[in-house]
């Protein structure tokens, strides 16, 4: 089972902070030990000292019976300074005060009084007394020429400072536990807070989609470039690359240092999205889309997609002769039916003679094309426009000769079906055109691949060409007018053409009509 992203931060920042917390507890634990006991050993040596050089003591030790001045002056010190005991001993460590007044007169036990009594030293020490184990300050009680006549021994037992230490561990483990505790809180609400900015998806979904993302843009054919606030450039698709002919990583680039006419930077100040607009970049003519990136109603960036407009027409000029092909089959198809209706209509009124006579001069028809069409002419997609012609001029009562002296071998792989079809069926539908013109029309087509080049010859015999033979190569130009024109077929033939570095020729013929030479090279 895969630990959510929530779940993993939880669990990081509640370790880290709980190490962090027991490691710094343990040892501000020991430096307050520590502390405790130095304050505590210095306090006692101090008081130690201090009754040590007070006058009432050393006056006592010069009379009869010091006990009775010094037991109740070391209690007095005992409370005052909250001491467990406040101990006081003659040279010979035999108590004349003490807590616990049955044990005067007594010898001091501890072992631990030779460096005050025999060297005149104070210092802190630890040892078992009769009260336990005890954290003691030792001072010598010396009289008027210097002499040591005494020791005090003012002492806290460790029992007692345990529990001071342990009450103050106590205080920081407390802290500690509610420091664990904001902190869990905390880890809850920062973990929500980095899940509510990655959109509520796991780092494996997000790695999911980013791949996805890279494979689509990959994929897509259309150019596409992100800005971000800044405008500077923060996507950009290999597409995009190759469209602008981009060589070098752009990203972080400001967008209007290389394409200074995209605008942008416009979305990115109104903030509407802005469909199908014409920009030209880097020489090229392109259709554009610029969408806005909001993220809480707040611009962030702009996406533009953009697609070359040449492609784009190019492929509708494609669509247009599939059309115009498929246009012609289904003539051919519904010429083919009114001929197979007046058959049965011959035979269904026993007109036999008639009926053969259509069958023989419909086959003797078949027969002279087929001959042509799938003997001498040997490449399938100039049979099959040449048969979808023949339907289409059929059925517009328009003769519609092959040559017979027509050969041509399979075409060469550069020349594509499209491309044919865009040459050979415009030339053929502005001959079938003209021909109207005329009350026998008649359009004729030869091919032959003898040579270098493959040469396709259209005539038909209308009106002849106009006087501007070039503004009929312009973009737009027609002969024909009224609501089905189509002024784009000869600037697409002219364009087809120059890909395949061939050559167009026309002329008027005399006698009237034109004809129309297309001339395309075996090898580019």
């Amino acid at each position: 089972m895969r630990v959510s992203i929530q779940t993993k931060i939880i669990i990081l920042i509640l370790v880290l902070i709980t190490l962090v917390t027991v490691v710094l507890s343990g040892f501000f634990a020991y430096i307050e030990s520590q502390d405790i006991e130095e304050t505590l050993g210095d306090k006692a040596l101090s008081t130690a000292t201090y009754v040590a050089g007070a006058p009432t003591v050393q006056e006592a030790f010069n009379t009869e019976n010091p006990s009775n001045i010094l037991q109740p002056y070391a209690e007095r010190i005992r409370e005052q300074s909250g001491a467990e005991f406040v101990v006081i001993g003659d040279k010979n460590g035999v108590r004349y005060a003490h807590p616990d007044e049955w044990k005067i007169g007594k010898h001091m036990v501890g072992g631990d009084n030779d460096r005050a009594l025999l060297n005149g030293e104070s210092y802190i020490s630890q040892a078992e007394g009769t009260l336990g184990p005890s954290l003691r300050g030792k001072a010598p009680v010396r009289d008027e020429d210097g002499n040591i006549v005494g020791i005090i021994s003012v002492g806290f037992l460790i029992e007692d400072l345990r529990a001071t230490i342990f009450q103050r561990i106590g205080m920081l483990a407390l802290l500690a536990l509610t420091a664990i505790g904001l902190s869990t809180i905390g880890a809850v609400l920062l973990s929500k807070s980095i899940k509510k900015d990655m959109y509520g998806l796991e780092p494996i979904q997000i790695a999911t989609l980013y791949q996805e993302r890279q494979a689509t843009l990959k994929a897509i054919p259309e150019g596409i470039i992100a800005i971000d606030t800044n405008a500077k450039i923060t996507m950009i698709n290999n597409s995009a690359k190759e469209m602008l002919e981009f060589d070098k990583n752009v990203q972080g680039t400001p967008v209007k240092d290389i394409l200074p006419n995209s605008v942008m930077e416009r979305v990115l100040q109104h903030g509407q999205p802005e469909f199908n607009q014409e920009l030209s970049m880097n020489g090229k003519l392109f259709i554009v889309n610029r969408e806005p990136i909001f993220d809480d109603n707040r611009i962030v960036g702009v996406v533009a997609t953009f697609r070359d407009k040449t492609e784009m027409m190019e492929m509708a000029n494609t669509l247009s002769d599939i059309k115009k092909y498929s246009d012609d089959l289904r003539s051919q198809n519904h010429e083919y039916s009114n001929k197979l209706y007046a058959l049965a209509g011959y035979l269904h009124l026993g007109r036999i003679n008639d009926a053969i006579s259509l069958i023989n001069e419909e086959t003797m028809i078949q027969k002279r094309q087929t001959t042509v069409l799938f003997h001498q002419i040997k490449d399938t997609a100039v049979q099959a426009i040449l048969t979808g012609k023949s339907g289409r001029a059929s059925e517009r009562k328009i003769h519609f000769e092959i040559d017979e002296t027509s050969q041509l071998e399979p075409l060469p792989a550069h020349i594509s079906q499209t491309q044919l079809i865009s040459i050979l069926g415009n030339v053929i539908d502005n001959a079938m055109d003209a021909s109207l013109h005329n009350e026998d029309p008649t359009v004729s087509f030869f091919v032959t691949d003898m040579g270098n080049d493959i040469i396709f010859e259209i005539t038909d015999n209308g009106p002849g060409l106009p006087t501007d033979l070039t503004a009929m190569m312009e973009k737009g130009f027609s002969t024909k007018h009224g609501q089905n024109e189509r002024g784009y077929g000869l600037a697409i033939i002219r364009d087809t053409i120059e890909e395949l570095d061939g050559m167009l020729e026309f002329e008027t013929i005399e006698e009237g009509g034109a004809v129309f030479s297309v001339y395309l090279p075996k090898a580019i």
